[in-house]
């Protein structure tokens, strides 16, 4: 996609300001009207300001409630900076409905809503030289808004459901939650109009737009969530279909001097470092705190949050080439001060996926964010072939192994296999906001984060006996209490 960031018209801080709404729109500051949104030209400005705002959204803090939450990662404790200590709770499962990285992911998320919302209800007015162009524009923000509200549904459950956009404060009231239910209803509908209106490419000039393949893996992902696995199996095997393949190499799905020749990337989020506000920053968020001379160049502190923790640094097998590729430790005298580098025999390990040395500036890089792989439909299309006991489960999980160095696995029985594809799904994908979900999806949440607690409990001493006693409630987060007190919104239970 052009590496343009258009952004629409509207008021930024709209979803963080709420005033009695969910969304408090400033009429003056937002383009509404006839006075915009009139040409096709601007449409296509639109839909690019939608893709510009989930930028935003990956290099926030939405990792912190997708992977750091579950067992792949942590944080490196820092007692002479203690002001991300909310963050740090979502670690810990002690969180509270005043969280304020809870509230700006919540927050994002709808900003990206109202993006899309814009195109959706603007394009009917708009005269287009094709139709086709037309509906792969619409294709597009559909399949964005779908994805936002399955972020948002399988995070919070039921949540309000907006889908007009909100020109001025009047439009912005949203008098209840809609059920996940209702969400997911509009999700598929929104989904399978995206997959019969987007194409299976672009010309190279717009690579990282969104694809039939794109949509079509999504709603694979909705229908698997929702074990509906006959669902989910159709949609996958028509990914399979459109002339995806596995890289070689996994170290090259994330390499930024490879995007072009990645056949494997089925959607992205795009980051360019050779422009401001295009750049990704991601090793400067993930990497050990004390690293950044060594690892970056330039002086200062990096991050140190999303640190791979012993149970994802031990999970590979014995010949897996990814653990490599995905995992770095760092190794250096300064690493003492930290209790997180006894664990790994004084070293600090960083997520290597994102860690693509040398960088020309300070805090810009150049990876992109990888949402869906190909590796990732093989390994759905297992599961969903495992669970129904239909079709052969085992090329596609085979595939992913042998890029890996690994050995095929074959002749297992449902709940062994089941075990199996947990585990491939974990190591392969590890890092990539999906570890969170995956153990939402199988039912092993609170199983594995107990157990995950007993081990973080025994080698962090810092940990509060209150930390990792994760209950059923939990399994959503809360509702932002800020939308609780200014729109009256029902709480989740147990919060």
């Amino acid at each position: 996609m052009k590496s343009a960031r258009t952004y629409l018209t509207i008021f930024t801080s709209a979803l963080l300001c709420a005033c009695n709404h969910l969304l408090d729109v400033k009429p003056n500051s937002f383009s509404s009207g006839n006075n915009y949104y009139n040409t096709e030209e601007q449409i296509l400005r639109a839909v690019n300001g939608c893709y510009g705002s989930m930028q935003t959204l990956y290099t926030g803090d939405f990792w912190a409630m997708t992977e750091m939450r579950a067992d792949n990662t942590n944080y490196q404790y820092d007692e002479s900076d203690r002001g991300a200590q909310q963050r740090e709770e979502i670690d810990e499962f002690l969180t509270t409905p005043s969280n304020n990285y809870i509230n700006t992911v919540w927050s994002q998320l709808y900003y990206n809503i109202q993006q899309t919302n814009v195109v959706i209800t603007r394009i009917d007015g708009v005269k287009f030289k094709s139709d086709e162009t037309k509906q792969q524009y619409l294709g597009q923000a559909k399949f964005l808004r779908a994805f936002n509200y399955f972020h948002l549904v399988r995070l919070f459950g039921g949540v309000p459901l907006l889908l007009k956009e909100v020109g001025g404060p009047d439009e912005a009231i949203t008098p209840k939650k809609s059920t996940a239910e209702e969400v997911y209803t509009q999700i598929i509908a929104d989904v399978t109009d995206a997959v019969n209106s987007l194409p299976p490419s672009y010309p190279s000039s717009e690579r990282g737009r969104i694809t039939k393949g794109a949509a079509l893996t999504l709603l694979g992902e909705i229908y698997l969530t929702r074990k509906e696995y006959a669902k989910a199996i159709t949609a996958l095997q028509e990914v399979t279909k459109l002339n995806y393949t596995l890289m070689t190499d996994y170290a090259d799905c994330f390499d930024p001097a490879k995007k072009a020749a990645n056949t494997e990337a089925i959607f992205e989020i795009q980051y360019n470092s050779g422009l401001e506000t295009e750049s990704s920053n991601f090793i400067f968020n993930f990497g050990p705190r004390n690293g950044k001379k060594d690892l970056t160049g330039f002086n200062g502190n990096l991050g140190g949050v999303n640190i791979p923790t012993p149970s994802i640094v031990n999970a590979y097998e014995a010949k897996d080439k990814r653990k490599a590729a995905s995992i770095y430790m760092y190794d250096s005298p300064t690493n003492a001060a930290f209790a997180e580098s006894v664990a790994f025999g004084g070293k600090l390990p960083l997520i290597k996926k994102f860690y693509h040395p040398p960088y020309a500036l300070d805090g810009r890089a150049n990876e992109n964010w990888p949402v869906y792989r190909y590796a990732q439909v093989l390994l759905m299309l297992a599961e969903a072939m495992n669970e129904s006991g239909t079709g052969d489960p085992y090329p596609h999980l085979n595939a992913v192994r042998q890029r890996a160095g690994l050995d095929p696995v074959n002749g297992l029985g449902q709940a062994a296999l089941r075990d199996t594809i947990f585990h491939e799904t974990r190591v392969e994908l590890a890092f990539e906001d999906n570890r969170w979900y995956q153990l939402l999806r199988t039912g092993k949440a609170i199983s594995v984060m107990t157990q995950h607690g007993k081990e973080e409990k025994q080698r962090l001493t810092r940990l509060s006996p209150a930390s990792y006693n994760i209950q059923p409630f939990q399994l959503l987060y809360p509702i932002p209490e800020r939308e609780i007190r200014l729109n009256g919104y029902e709480q989740n239970p147990g919060w």
